[in-house]
């Protein structure tokens, strides 16, 4: 920054004067972060993407810029007329000699303070417990009747409709219209509440409306419609503006949804899904009824077997194949045996044979005795010129000993 001289000097360029007072422009702390407040004129967006615009009042104006950077990030829809709060710094165009507001922030006029009562009534709703999570109600999945607080008139309950129709057409819709705007907003939005929750008795209500500037929303932030949505029977889901728009009646229901038309799909589930779920649900039951009937077959064909063996039929039938076995086995056992006796009676026979003295002599043997019949053993009981008989085996005969 240009310091002043001990001695005075004779002049400065313009130059220099101009850059000595942006300098001092932009030491300035209120200049280097100020609000201002006006109404945009000569709006002017050049193919740059900066804009330039004319922020005046009543007496004066001032030449504003925003930069491309900035103006991307902007959420409020420049044009001549509006009236707004703009946040900046102060500075100097060094060409021109002028002083010019550059702005990083705008909103709506009158934001700021709305703004200040929406943080303070959330700060001391908050401290009552009213958005506690352990308050908030469970959604039905399957909802039978869904009640609607919204304009009859808008966008929203169209979009709400299609989406309800579209996904879950079984649900029965009553809606309660109610201004979602203005003045009057806030008590026809608590009677809208009433009324369903005391005539009607839906299983859920959607309480929504289009995206807006914070006026435009204020009415979601009334405290009587806070307390409504914290007092009603029925679980409510808010679908108020945009997804970056929060109102106290966001922080109160018991389902946030971004916009009017996913406040409808947090509601409901989607045909298809059920549809995919029955066929999987179909499928099961078929397994187990299969199931089921083959265990039910299996002890029905044992209780026949178990039957079938204690009738007196059957056990007739059983005795007589028993006795055919036993007559079968007896038989074998008999003939075995016989055989057996044949054997042995062979055996007894050989032996009886091969002891027979005739087989002896049909062998070529000789029984000799005497003509009293005693047997002749030894030589020596016979002498020359005894008489014995000779008996083989085809018959007897005498002989003379010699």
């Amino acid at each position: 920054m240009l310091q002043p001289s001990l001695f005075a000097r004779v002049s400065l360029t313009v130059s220099e004067l101009t850059q000595y007072l942006r300098q001092l422009f932009e030491a300035d702390e209120i200049l280097r972060d100020v609000w201002v407040q006006g109404e945009i004129s000569n709006l002017a967006r050049p193919s740059s993407g900066h804009v330039y615009f004319t922020l005046k009042d009543a007496s004066s104006a001032l030449r504003c810029v925003i930069w491309k950077s900035a103006a991307l990030r902007m959420r409020v829809g420049l044009d001549n007329g509006l009236a707004v709060e703009a946040h900046g710094y102060i500075s100097l165009y060094e060409r021109d000699g002028t002083y010019q507001l550059y702005i990083d922030g705008l909103r709506p006029s009158g934001e700021g303070r709305l703004l200040q009562e929406f943080l303070r009534l959330k700060a001391r709703l908050e401290e009552e417990g009213l958005f506690a999570p352990e308050r908030k109600r469970p959604i039905p999945a399957q909802p039978r009747l869904i009640g609607i607080v919204t304009s009859s008139t808008g966008a929203a309950l169209q979009d709400m409709l299609n989406t309800l129709r579209r996904r879950y057409p079984l649900a029965e819709v009553v809606l309660a219209p109610s201004a979602v705007q203005g003045d009057d907003a806030p008590l026809e939005v608590v009677a809208a509440l009433n009324a369903l929750n005391r005539r009607v008795h839906p299983d859920v209500i959607l309480l929504a409306r289009g995206g807006g500037s914070l006026e435009d929303l204020w009415a979601f932030n009334d405290e009587r419609v806070v307390r409504a949505i914290v007092s009603s029977p029925a679980p409510v889901i808010t679908g108020v503006g945009h997804e970056t728009d929060f109102t106290l009646a966001d922080f109160a229901a018991d389902l946030r949804a971004p916009t009017p038309t996913g406040a409808a799909v947090l509601a409901t589930p989607d045909k298809a899904d059920l549809r995919a779920s029955l066929v999987s649900l179909a499928g099961r039951l078929d397994s187990a009824f299969q199931a089921v009937c083959e265990d039910r077959q299996a002890r029905l064909d044992e209780l026949k077997r178990r039957w079938l063996r204690a009738s007196p039929l059957w056990q007739i039938q059983n005795g007589r194949q028993r006795l055919d076995d036993l007559s079968t086995r007896a038989r074998l056992s008999l003939a075995h045996r016989l055989q057996l006796q044949h054997a042995h009676v062979a055996g007894l026979s050989s032996r009886l044979l091969a002891l027979n003295p005739v087989a002896v002599l049909e062998r070529g043997f000789a029984v000799v005795s005497r003509l009293d019949g005693s047997l002749v053993r030894s030589a020596s009981l016979v002498r020359s010129g005894d008489d014995i008989q000779v008996q083989v085996a085809d018959g007897k005969f005498t002989a003379e000993v010699t």
